[in-house]
């Protein structure tokens, strides 16, 4: 220990013992309570570190007995004020607020507390002192002025909104608490006195601020900052929320998104103020990954490093480089670039904000961990500076003795020590933070492609297309020339022509070194098209160069994909979404994504949100199959699963529908049966359901509504809002097709069917080949038992005893008749489907043994899927092992050229190659074998 250090040290101690005997001198009590050393040591601890603590258990030698008994364990009571002390609220607050305060600063230095618990302490004591106030002056009001009520005669009070760390429960020692006052809704007071809503709420938020600002013998309460308000000091002390939502609809600025996204309401009507929060979320969270959010933190870190080099704040904690800002915008980036998808992102608490931020992949666990150690150092470092006086400071103290008694609270033995990890989280904030604002990397595109693009549509040489590898350069020119003389294109402002200035000539290159690069190209093109008015989405491509490969790989790959980009580019999100390379999600996390729509009370936008959904899982299982990351037969069951669970929010959206207006069938049920590829679990991308609906309900029921049906026109209605809920057209396009020609009696029957009307026409009039669509019918959504019911009808339909050459005959005959109709394969291409030794052709078959053999194999009637089917025959012994095998092989490979036809928007009509010609012959051969001449003309 060098001699400058112990000086320091003696400087401490002498400055202790001169705390000591000031409080000594105090009282006679405190002279008492000072008596034994362990009492000593801890008083000295805190002494060493807080001045501020110092006078206040100096003023309040009550609070220093109940810190020696018990430590500061439970808070210091709160004051009451009443009308009898009103000229004593100002020092009540203010000797409350210091002992409150101080309580905290014991337990900080004893090592009581963690720095959250004492940031959440700061917090609760800042509310409970706005809260106390706010009920105080309340009273006051409504004595002289009554209460404010609205034209519908409701009371309408004060909503205070905290902002920024008070908002977020992290509020540090001596802060600032910001705040924003509103209220529901105008009206007036309805006292003697009345006053307007606006000037009764404007003179109580300035009485409030008064009570708690205004300094005087006793301090202050808590600084009250109101300039984050709308119009900042220019705008009115109080809002409506109805001028507050026209302000942010029209005026909200990008910063006050970074403000807002930490809002919580603190005092006053919370209530009320939650639910307005919860209005302003798409304000703060746009619905798609928005990177227009790196602009307007790269203008807020310009500001604030040109503040930070022209006061000379480098070594500000809060401001400075690595500096707690730093942590905090990161942080909020991130949050407002993908929190409008992820809802966990949206988190008032930065503490609670990283692990989201690590649980949903934005940042890594070790990025995460050592963001949060950076920002809990700093912050506990923060408090100690400002429990030195009670000061709103965040710079490092210049006195050498200052800097000592910081350095030995945090049980540092110096400055130089301290100072030296202040560094490394310092460095390490830095980093992470200039790495979210780099200037982005790309690999630069050719020179000769960006100066082609800036040239035109004048100017620019089609042969610089054709040597970077465009096959028909004449035609990509003359896109891009169309392209650039394109309105959308000539309307974009300078910073979106930037952006498309650096963004294009990538994507050429990107699409000369595709597998398809004039395909890719036009599909660039159209998604561009449809993407500019949309400033967030040209940002994404320029922020996240790494995206611009992938895009173009994808959509080369894919009209599919391509087409659904540019009809629906929120889907960008999913080429970024860092999940799409994990695990595929299961059928219980589709469930929960779907679910997710009920919350929204709006019908249109309910089915907005599900169809929302439906399209981001949906792509995300087509990029696994593209990139055969999944086999085609795990995606079409995903795509059937996701189909389920569409179909019952669908169900329950419906049910709402009907039941506002005609109530409920008491004993009533229903259920909705998918058949072919659905009831199948083999869905392909844009298949239409195939959907049933059956009802049961007691004899004569009706429903309890106000205009009350009988049950049977009651069902009828909900299977109709079913079916035109699933095909209504909202912004993110249609939800699916429906077919509901395989009901009984198809087109001439009705749209629902009774349970027993559906039993009796599967005993009686059905015929063969719908009882081979029902070898592939499950129940999809409705009431458990009369779910089990169906299974009930099906098992003794399916069980019945046939005679094996009527059936055989029947099968063949109707499969001749479909092939008559449907194969659309010709000497060039075969119809993968419909063709002789094509995928019906094995359903068929499979559908054939089964009711063939169901009533003595009752294990045939279990499984939907081909693949389970195939597997139950050859368990039963209809299909030997070798067939079995083979025959799964051929699905398997039909369903994966079925799907890549599908990716790539071609019809399911392909060349024969020796691998399809096989599989063809394994199907004939096979179908053959079993009785079934399918391909004999």
């Amino acid at each position: 220990m060098n001699d400058a250090t112990l000086s320091l040290d003696a400087e401490l101690e002498a400055l202790t013992e001169r705390g000591l005997a000031r409080l000594r001198s105090a009282s006679v009590n405190v002279d008492a309570m000072l008596a034994d050393a362990h009492a000593i040591e801890r008083v000295s601890r805190v002494i060493a570190t807080s001045d501020f603590a110092l006078e206040t258990l100096r003023r309040q030698p009550e609070l220093l007995a109940a810190l020696l008994h018990d430590d500061g364990a439970a808070p210091w009571p709160v004051p009451a004020l009443v009308a009898d002390n009103a000229a004593q609220w100002p020092e009540l607050l203010r000797r409350y607020r210091a002992a409150e305060s101080t309580r905290l600063v014991w337990r900080d230095v004893h090592g009581l507390d963690t720095v959250d618990a004492t940031l959440a302490g700061t917090t609760r004591l800042a509310e409970v002192c706005l809260q106390t106030a706010l009920d105080a002056l309340e009273a006051e009001f409504a004595q002289r002025h009554g209460v404010v009520r609205a034209t519908d005669g409701s009371v309408q009070r004060l909503v205070v909104f905290g902002l920024g760390k008070l908002g977020g429960g992290e509020l540090n020692f001596s802060s600032d608490i910001d705040l924003v006052y509103a209220y529901p809704q105008g009206g007036e007071s309805d006292g003697v006195r009345s006053l307007a809503a606006e000037d009764y709420f404007m003179r109580l938020g300035q009485r409030l601020a008064k009570l708690l600002d205004e300094p005087t013998v006793d301090g202050f309460c808590h600084r009250v900052d109101l300039r984050l308000r709308p119009f900042g000091n220019a705008g009115r002390v109080t809002l409506s929320f109805a001028g507050m939502d026209q302000y942010f609809q029209r005026e909200g600025r990008d910063w006050e998104r970074y403000a807002w996204l930490k809002a919580r309401a603190v005092a006053g009507d919370i209530d009320a103020g939650e639910r307005w929060l919860e209005s302003l979320r798409p304000f703060v969270y746009r619905r798609y990954l928005d990177y227009t959010a790196l602009d307007g933190l790269r203008e807020m870190k310009a500001a604030i490093a040109a503040e930070v080099a022209r006061r000379e704040l480098a070594d500000d904690i809060k401001r400075g480089p690595g500096g707690i800002r730093e942590i905090e915008f990161l942080v909020q980036a991130l949050q407002l670039i993908r929190g409008g998808r992820e809802a966990a992102l949206r988190e008032r608490r930065l503490r609670m904000a990283l692990p989201a931020l690590v649980a949903t992949r934005q940042m890594s666990e070790e990025e995460g961990n050592a963001l949060a150690q950076a920002y809990r150092f700093l912050r506990r470092l923060e408090n100690r500076l400002q429990m030195l006086r009670d000061a709103q400071t965040h710079a490092l103290p210049e006195d050498a003795l200052d800097r000592h008694r910081i350095a030995r609270g945090l049980d540092h033995p110096d400055w130089d020590s301290l100072r030296v990890a202040l560094d490394l989280q310092r460095a390490r904030v830095s980093a992470e933070f200039a790495e979210l604002l780099a200037p982005r990397q790309r690999d630069a595109a050719p020179d000769a492609l960006a100066l082609y693009w800036r040239a035109l549509p004048d100017g620019g040489d089609a042969e610089t297309l054709a040597a970077s590898g465009f096959a028909d350069a004449g035609s990509a020119d003359g896109a891009l020339r169309e392209f650039a003389q394109f309105s959308g294109v000539r309307a974009l402002s300078d910073a979106s022509r930037a952006r498309l200035d650096r963004v294009l000539p990538a994507l050429l290159d990107a699409c000369a070194r595709s597998s398809q690069a004039d395909a890719a190209l036009r599909r660039v093109l159209s998604l561009l098209q449809a993407i500019l008015r949309r400033a967030s989405y040209l940002a994404l491509l320029d922020e996240q160069p790494s995206a611009l490969g992938r895009l173009v790989d994808v959509l080369a790959r894919s009209a599919l994909l391509s087409e659904r980009l540019a009809q629906y580019p929120l889907l960008l999100d999913e080429l970024l979404d860092t999940r799409v390379s994990g695990p595929m999600p299961d059928r219980d996390e589709l469930r929960i994504e779907c679910e997710a729509a009920l919350l929204e009370d709006d019908p249109e936008t309910c089915l907005r949100v599900l169809n929302e959904r439906r399209l981001a899982l949906s792509f995300r299982v087509a990029l696994a199959a593209l990139d055969g990351r999944q086999a085609a037969r795990d995606s079409v069951r995903q795509l059937a699963w996701l189909a389920d669970e569409v179909v019952r929010v669908v169900v329950q959206v419906a049910t709402r529908d009907v039941a506002s207006v005609h109530g409920l069938v008491a004993g009533g049920r229903f259920a909705v049966i998918g058949y072919g590829s659905l009831g199948g679990e083999e869905l392909g991308f844009g298949s239409d359901l195939d959907l049933v609906f059956l009802f049961d309900a007691p004899p004569g029921a009706e429903s309890d509504g106000a205009r009350p049906m009988e049950a049977g026109r009651w069902y009828a209605r909900l299977a109709q809002k079913i079916v035109a809920l699933l095909g209504a057209v909202t912004a993110a396009g249609r939800l699916y097709d429906v077919d509901v020609r395989l009901r009984p009696d198809g087109a001439k029957g009705l749209l629902v069917s009774s349970l027993a009307s559906f039993n009796e026409y599967q005993r009686e009039r059905a015929w063969t080949w719908e009882h081979q669509a029902l070898v592939r019918a499950r129940g999809v959504a409705g009431d458990a038992t009369l779910l089990q019911a169906f299974e009930d009808i099906r098992t003794a339909t399916l069980a019945r005893s046939r005679e094996s050459g009527v059936l055989r005959d029947e099968v063949v005959k109707m499969r001749a008749r479909m092939r008559a109709e449907l194969d659309r394969s010709d000497v060039a291409r075969f119809d993968l489907k419909q063709g002789a030794g094509g995928l019906v052709d094995l359903e068929f078959l499979l559908q054939y043994l089964v009711l063939r053999d169901a009533e003595a194999q009752p294990a045939l009637l279990q499984p939907r899927a081909t693949p389970g089917l195939i597997a139950a025959l050859a368990t039963e012994g209809a299909l030997s092992a070798e067939e079995a095998s083979a025959l799964d092989a051929v699905h398997a490979t039909f369903v994966a050229d079925g799907l890549a036809c599908t990716l790539d928007r071609r019809p399911r009509l392909v060349v024969e190659n020796a691998a399809l010609a096989t599989a063809r012959a394994v199907v004939m051969r096979t179908t053959l074998a079993h009785g079934l001449p399918f391909d004999t003309p």
